[in-house]
């Protein structure tokens, strides 16, 4: 089976190339991917697969091998793109300005494409079914994963496992990467607007400074990470973004904060938004004015089923070579893929995109991203074998 999924997915690169460009060229932001979707359900129907709308602009489907019922394994690949302006010389670049796929759902997206394909010519060959997940808006909360679960993407049939693979521009083409555990951090989007009384930058005494309070607030955050956190648990809290509009003499009314906050564990992010509110608050009525704090609750945790990873990285080992398959570090990035890890057990794998002899060495969300095609056979026939592999057991 490892061979004939080798042999079609050779094959088939150049159909898999030209989804991927032709994804590439035409993006579409989170929630608006309707032009996506619909060439997905062409491609998917030119194969023989029928797929159901679900979530607006989000697809399933179903590849059933022999014994349908005995087993079943779920596919995903994200679709939408971000508001970047992309800034490479390439024959497929974005033509829709302003939007462009920077994060690599263009690849995850054509690979499942491809990995749709080689199942469906091998569908008599294994037990089970695999489900197809092609799922909107992963970079935009609440996120389209969460849509898609409730939906119903999880059900009819309802898989036991699933998996999912996203581009890692770090990692040279040609290799793979896992983690077992914790992998990927929660990501929860905090909004302060600090408000004091304005005046005379000379005459302080007549106002309350909400530049000051704001310093005070931001600084004393960071004790909730160096001392309440369980130090066997990552976790990041940053404000990137303070607007205050007074000026060298002018002290503002109010100042306006913008931050995330990160962390690996779901009993601990509860508690640490709790305290970060109530400190924010409290120390700015301690000093006269008042803080209004709203958080914007982002994705879970991702974490990979500690048995299922390991198998699937044995399964890589198979199919790669022991000497492309490596093992990956904690990432405190956000993935809604994290939504299905606390649904049903998965793994989530990292797809080596790197290149740096043809010079394709930037990261994610960079409008120079690109990618060493050649990923793209090794992305559908991996995930293709990494499926059956798991449907055999």
């Amino acid at each position: 089976m490892k061979d004939k999924i080798k042999q079609l997915a050779n094959d088939l690169a150049g159909e898999f190339v030209a989804n991927r460009r032709h994804l590439h060229q035409n993006p579409e932001l989170s929630y608006e991917e309707f032009k996506t979707q619909q060439y997905v359900a062409a491609r998917l129907k030119e194969i023989g697969i029928t797929p159901t709308e679900i979530a607006n602009t989000g697809l399933v489907a179903t590849i059933e091998g022999n014994n349908p019922s005995s087993k079943i394994v779920a596919l995903r690949a994200d679709m939408d793109a971000l508001p970047i302006v992309e800034a490479n010389d390439v024959p497929y670049k974005s033509l829709n300005q302003g939007v462009m796929h920077a994060c690599g759902h263009d690849v995850h997206t054509a690979s499942l494409l491809g990995v749709s394909k080689i199942l469906y010519n091998l569908r008599n060959e294994f037990d089970g079914t695999v489900k197809l997940v092609f799922q909107p808006a992963e970079e935009k909360a609440p996120g389209g994963a969460s849509v898609m679960i409730a939906e119903g993407a999880l059900l009819n049939p309802a898989p036991s496992k699933m998996l999912g693979q996203h581009v890692a521009p770090n990692i040279p083409v040609g290799k793979i990467g896992f983690r077992e555990g914790m992998y990927m951090a929660s990501a929860d989007e905090l909004y302060f607007t600090v408000k004091g009384k304005g005046g005379h930058g000379a005459m302080p005494e007549l106002g309350i400074d909400p530049v000051l309070i704001t310093s005070h607030i931001i600084v004393a955050l960071q004790q909730i990470i160096s001392r309440n956190r369980n130090p066997r648990y990552p976790s990041v809290l940053t404000f990137g973004k303070v607007i205050a509009n007074g000026a060298t003499n002018v002290i503002p009314n109010e100042v306006y904060v913008e931050g995330t906050f990160r962390a690996m564990d779901e009993v601990w992010r509860a508690d640490a938004l709790a305290r970060i509110k109530k400190m924010a608050e409290g120390i700015a009525e301690s000093m006269g004015g008042t803080c209004e704090v709203f958080i914007q609750k982002g994705y879970p945790f991702l974490k990979n089923e500690p048995e299922l990873t390991r198998r699937m990285k044995g399964a890589a080992v198979e199919y790669m070579g022991e000497e492309n398959v490596i093992d990956l570090d904690i990432w405190l990035a956000a993935e809604d893929f994290a939504y299905y890890t606390h649904h049903v057990d998965s793994c989530f794998y990292r797809l080596g995109t790197r290149n740096e002899e043809k010079g394709i060495i930037s990261g994610v969300h960079t409008p120079t991203f690109d990618i060493d095609e050649s990923a793209l056979e090794i992305g559908a026939g991996l995930m293709s074998w990494l499926a059956v592999s798991e449907l055999a057991l």
